[in-house]
């Protein structure tokens, strides 16, 4: 998936994953999953999907500063 903004492009075919995590079982509507990821660049961005019934029930790509990223980490 590829998102851009007005400064930066994030594209999960070129970045590297940096932690990933699932909840649930593939074709679970409840299940979602969850990974960050970082650009050749060093800005960090997270790409979350989900079932129907999962708190991210699209795709979606947010960036994360190099601070939120490290708390994202912690916390996941």
């Amino acid at each position: 998936m590829i998102k851009k903004t007005k400064t930066k492009t994030f594209d999960t075919a070129t970045a590297t994953v940096v932690k990933k995590v699932t909840s649930g079982a593939f074709g679970d509507p409840a299940g979602y999953e969850m990974t960050l990821f970082e650009t050749p660049e060093g800005d960090y961005f997270l790409y979350t999907n989900g079932g129907a019934e999962s708190p991210y029930k699209a795709e979606n790509i947010e960036s994360l500063s190099k601070a939120k990223a490290k708390k994202w980490q912690e916390e996941n």
